[in-house]
């Protein structure tokens, strides 16, 4: 209690990103043990041509999350403007009850555009419940009740996260954990390769490198 005492207060916590960081070189190694085409590639830029073109995406960069929520260190992406993405990713990649909704990660400064009651304090590490503005436009991401547990995104905290949604056409995607049912959320190189093996995904990001199941 040194800060009461003091009279200064705690520095917030700007990031989740605390744990196991990505290591390129066990990427590249067990790729290629396993025969995956793994191309260096710009990953904002070429994370964004595959959600344009409606590709689910498992994204694996940076440090993992501490926590129960995916910020985009760990995350499966995808675009939200098609309802049926939220019933295939239920279905046949996190293999869970169709009913359960999945989140939205926003650019802090367009969240208002979309959410009522967002940005606030909290919404950086999606724990906060908000009204659709239009529900119609980002069917992937609001629940039956018109709501979405939003994550707004700014460059301090989910730096690589940031520099996907900026360099989409709507800043707006569906984020959900990178992990399929009854697992824990991949920590290190070899899990997200391992996801993605036994997983419905269509391309991995893992540090610099993509593996894609359909490349061109």
């Amino acid at each position: 209690a040194a800060f009461l005492v003091s009279g200064r207060r705690p520095k917030p916590l700007v990031s989740a990103a605390l744990g196991v960081e990505i290591d390129n070189d066990e990427a590249r190694t067990l790729c290629d043990e396993l025969g995956l085409r793994a191309r260096a590639v710009d990953v904002a830029a070429a994370t964004a041509e595959l959600l344009a073109r409606d590709r689910v995406v498992a994204f694996a960069r940076g440090r993992d999350e501490i926590g129960p929520r995916a910020l985009g260190q760990r995350s499966i992406l995808a675009a939200p403007r098609n309802a049926a993405t939220k019933e295939r990713l239920n279905r046949a990649i996190k293999r869970r009850e169709p009913f359960r909704p999945f989140a939205p990660a926003v650019l802090a400064e367009h969240a208002s555009t979309f959410f009522d009651g967002a940005p606030n304090d909290m919404t950086r590490f999606m724990t906060t419940v908000c009204p659709a503005r239009d529900r119609e436009s980002i069917p992937a991401v609001v629940h039956v009740d018109g709501t979405a547990r939003v994550q707004t995104v700014d460059r301090e905290s989910a730096p690589d996260l940031h520099a996907v949604l900026s360099a989409c056409e709507t800043p707006l995607l569906l984020n959900t954990s990178l992990n399929g049912a009854g697992e824990p959320i991949v920590s290190t190189a070899t899990d997200a390769i391992a996801f993605f093996l036994a997983s419905g995904v269509d391309a991995l990001v893992v540090g610099d490198f993509l593996v894609d199941r359909r490349p061109g």
